[in-house]
């Protein structure tokens, strides 16, 4: 695992990265993408997405795409902010830092859909699905996924983008990246609204060890088309949404 995080991290900075496949991914198909040093078999590990011509369509993407939704939205975004404040009084919005692409810190919004008892608790309790403090306004937010819309202005600020791994708070990833190998690793491109790991249900109280996996294999296959997949897969998921 210690192996696959310095290549990765290699990777993200440049560097020819050289790996010696087993005799198993010969057989299976790397044997025809194998290059060879002094007789020794190797496959050259790809570089990040951010080294690809169409790296720089995916942000283009997501400020056209961000502008357009929040132009469009903002009525039921209207509608949201109006019933979280009948629900629960001032406060329509949640601000949280959370770690984006890098390490770097920012502050991510949220419609409030309940009220942390204070400013500790919101940065260390981990969330659970049926929170007895959640009226009907914020579970039906939350169900839906519309708490997450003004996120749409974190995109268009440059902090997130649509797609890429959930961005998660400070004191999280210094946990989670001393628990799991290669989850600091899912800090090399942008933070997204939606991800692979969520589109295959990782999300919530679910395992970080496989979200990290998923994270990574996102990253590792990026591609803009692959993006496009995400956001239609998303879309259908809150279309499909049932009540409980």
């Amino acid at each position: 695992r210690h192996v696959e995080v310095v290549a990765r991290l290699c990777g993200a900075l440049g560097c020819e990265v050289l790996l010696v496949p087993t005799a198993v991914e010969l057989l299976s198909g790397a044997g025809e993408r194998a290059e060879h040093l002094c007789g020794i078999p190797c496959v050259t590990l790809a570089h990040g997405p951010q080294g690809r011509p169409t790296w720089y369509a995916k942000r283009a993407f997501d400020v056209v795409a961000a502008a357009l939704a929040l132009a469009v939205v903002w009525p039921l975004m209207a509608a949201c902010a109006i019933a979280v404040r009948i629900e629960g009084g001032p406060g329509v919005l949640f601000r949280q830092r959370r770690v984006g692409m890098g390490g770097r810190t920012f502050v991510l919004l949220k419609f409030r859909t309940l009220k942390p008892a204070d400013e500790a608790e919101a940065d260390t309790r981990w969330s659970v699905d049926g929170d007895e403090r959640m009226g009907p306004v914020g579970c039906f937010l939350r169900r839906t996924s519309l708490d997450e819309l003004p996120q749409l202005w974190n995109v268009l600020r440059g902090d997130m983008s649509l797609v890429g791994p959930r961005p998660e708070r400070p004191y999280f990833v210094e946990r989670f990246s001393n628990e799991y190998s290669g989850y600091a690793m899912r800090h090399r491109v942008p933070v997204g609204i939606t991800g692979w790991s969520q589109v295959h249900g990782l999300r919530g109280d679910t395992s970080i060890a496989l979200r990290a996996r998923f994270d990574n294999h996102y990253i590792d296959t990026w591609s803009f088309w692959g993006d496009l997949k995400i956001l239609l897969l998303t879309i259908q998921a809150v279309f499909m949404v049932k009540a409980p």
